[in-house]
């Protein structure tokens, strides 16, 4: 395994989810496109099976890279999301977003109330993700409080700019298969399926915990599940030694790949995939 560097290319990717998530995967999308470019032929489907902001996703259904996108979320509150901008109610939602008047008052409110619809569920999610730091969704976390240039929960409501994102992805819906579940079980269901390239980015070993609200996986697990998948995969993850120790079991190839946090701190996580020789200079 060697390290190579990648040039900043996020000025190439265009933002398509609705979601400001940590540990989101804007910065890895060229990669994607180059894996997609190496393989023998168009994938009939591609799916993510943790889903999440599901970045990934999007950017190969919007750049025409497959024929049919499937995202798995184990999460109701942001699989309520996708319900709600799949399932046709993308206009409402999106109305409940350039409505919303933003202050403490209102979206506490909002979050301790109980939707009693999906789209409702759905805007108080959004809401969540964005006025909580970091856009983490697991409990505790707190609200903005100076927030970006000191505009503080403000500045991550950009309400045109999610009105338009969520009416962009209505519009691919019919290209777009939503599964509320079990990322694992899809995998297993599907390993046989060679019309399939997986894209899998779980929660990762260390930091799962203090970000996802569902971030106990069984890695050993995963690990066994993705050995039987017919079609390619391609997956992220932590730079630990107990995923390398893993990925090095189960016969696969690793390439180190640096990228920056949201401090913009240069780290460094774990592409594992059959063959990354199209990821090497």
């Amino acid at each position: 395994m060697s390290a190579i560097l990648f040039p900043d290319a996020f000025t190439s990717v265009k933002h398509r989810s609705p979601f400001r998530y940590p540990g989101g995967k804007t910065w890895l999308v060229p990669r994607i496109r180059e894996w997609l470019a190496s393989l023998k032929r168009k994938p009939e489907v591609f799916a993510e099976p943790f889903a999440g902001g599901a970045i990934v996703g999007l950017s190969v259904i919007f750049d025409g890279l497959a024929d049919k996108l499937t995202i798995v979320e184990k999460d109701e509150d942001v699989g309520a999301v996708w319900q709600a901008v799949l399932g046709g109610q993308g206009n409402e939602l999106a109305n409940r977003i350039c409505t919303f008047q933003v202050s403490e008052h209102t979206v506490r409110q909002v979050l301790a109330a109980r939707p009693t619809s999906v789209t409702e569920r759905a805007f108080a999610t959004v809401v969540r993700n964005r006025m909580q730091r970091g856009g983490i969704m697991a409990a505790g976390a707190g609200l903005l409080k100076t927030g970006e240039n000191g505009k503080g929960l403000m500045s991550r409501w950009y309400a045109e700019t999610l009105k338009k994102r969520i009416l962009d992805i209505a519009e691919h819906r019919d290209l777009i298969d939503f599964i509320l579940g079990d990322g694992i079980a899809y995998m297993h269901a599907n390993a046989r399926r060679s019309n399939i390239v997986f894209f899998i980015d779980p929660p990762y070993t260390v930091a799962g915990q203090r970000l996802y609200t569902h971030s106990q996986l069984d890695h050993e697990r995963l690990f066994a599940e993705v050995e039987k998948i017919k079609g390619d995969f391609l997956m992220t993850y932590d730079n630990a030694k107990p995923i390398r120790e893993l990925a090095i079991a189960h016969g696969f190839d690793t390439q180190e790949i640096p990228m920056k946090n949201t401090h913009h701190a240069v780290m460094s996580e774990l592409l594992i995939g059959r063959d990354l020789a199209w990821a090497r200079p």
